[in-house]
């Protein structure tokens, strides 16, 4: 098997980890686009090919993707359906990171007939989660409820907030201000982002989680008549949720999200001293018996080819180059719409990339990111 000609279209922070992990193996040959060309040059640097464009402009950017084998779209979720449709028009697979749940639409409608395979939501949550989720579900006869929750969380939290920024902003605020998608006794509906909190405490820790919007990726159609609820939170220290819905509610923020993006990205700084918590509940009856299972994951931050990642960095480039590796071998459809629950937990966790999402991966190299500092730190 020769070398996969990919596009990363998106030159940000989870670009950056996209291409240190798929440049490990020397199984990709890969091509870094982005309208501002600063963004490039450490991509230059790295001797990686590059190329300035307006990444909106699906006419231009299907003649660029033409030739290539596939697409991965690390661009902010309102980019999704522009460079879906290039990838369509330049006959490449696509691969997307998106938890925007109009656009992934948008994707499965021009998957429909298509000779290539659209393969969205495939970092983090959506993306692992759903995988874990689905995974978790095997073997019960009945299914109570199925319960998803993630949190990016700074390990050493020092604000009000008790956040740091960890990854994109524009995606952060769609989350807390977009309609959410859930299974309430058998029925889809929406329900409002922030709200249904609750808390929990994990290995001594308290947290808290509430409803945020893409988390579920397409599991409502994959367990629809199967689950009576199904729901997806994000995890948050205490105190996190009612900050935020006072600036998206009652300042009404939501409805200036540019003036919301600027305020957080001016008062509150990058980190990257994280953890990812992954934490699925799933109830039922298996083997005549109502039972319950759980499935836990932390991942810190770790050294890949040289470069420190985020613990949210890893987790999301891992998702989406672990799908790409996947379909690349074979083992994923190659054509028409793929859905993240298509891979097994098996499948994704034996894989390279997906290795560091594997338990024994989960512990920070730097010896610095420990959860005696998160202890204290909560």
């Amino acid at each position: 098997m020769g070398k996969s000609k990919v596009v990363l279209a998106g030159a940000g922070k989870i670009g950056e980890a996209i291409v240190a992990l798929l440049a490990q193996g020397g199984d990709y040959d890969i091509t870094v686009l982005e309208r501002d060309p600063e963004r490039l040059r450490a991509f230059e640097r790295d001797g990686l090919r590059t190329l300035a464009c307006e990444l909106g402009d699906e006419g231009a950017l299907a003649r660029i993707l033409a030739g290539h084998d596939a697409v991965v779209s690390a661009c902010p979720y309102y980019l999704t359906s522009p460079v879906a449709r290039a990838a369509r028009e330049a006959g490449v697979h696509y691969f997307d990171l998106t938890e925007d749940v109009e656009s992934t639409r948008v994707v499965k409608q021009l998957a429909e007939g298509a000779r290539t395979a659209f393969v969205p939501q495939c970092g983090l949550a959506p993306g692992f989660i759903s995988i874990a989720a689905h995974s978790a579900t095997e073997g019960f006869e009945t299914l109570r409820d199925v319960r998803m929750r993630v949190g990016a969380l700074p390990i050493f939290p020092s604000n009000a907030l008790k956040y740091n920024l960890t990854w994109s902003t524009d995606g952060l605020i769609n989350e807390y201000c977009n309609p959410c998608e859930a299974i309430v006794d058998g029925e889809v509906r929406e329900v409002p982002a922030l709200e249904e909190a609750e808390e929990f405490s994990l290995d001594g820790v308290g947290y808290e989680a509430f409803n945020t919007s893409g988390g579920l990726g397409t599991l409502c159609e994959t367990l629809g008549g199967r689950v009576e609820n199904l729901n997806y939170k994000t995890v948050r220290y205490p105190g996190h949720r009612d900050i935020v819905k006072m600036l998206i509610r009652d300042l009404r923020l939501g409805q200036h999200r540019g003036v919301l993006k600027d305020v957080l990205e001016a008062a509150i700084p990058m980190t990257k001293q994280d953890l990812v918590l992954v934490f699925v509940t799933v109830t039922g009856h298996k083997e005549g018996r109502l039972t319950q299972e759980t499935f836990v994951r932390k991942v810190y931050a770790r050294r890949v080819n040289g470069r420190l990642l985020s613990a949210i960095q890893l987790t999301t480039a891992a998702g989406v180059c672990t799908m790409v590796d996947l379909h690349r071998e074979g083992r994923l459809p190659q054509r028409g719409f793929v859905r993240q629950e298509d891979a097994t937990l098996e499948m994704f966790l034996a894989n390279r990339f997906g290795r560091y999402y594997a338990a024994d991966a989960s512990r920070n190299p730097e010896k610095s990111h420990e959860p005696a500092a998160t202890r204290r730190a909560a």
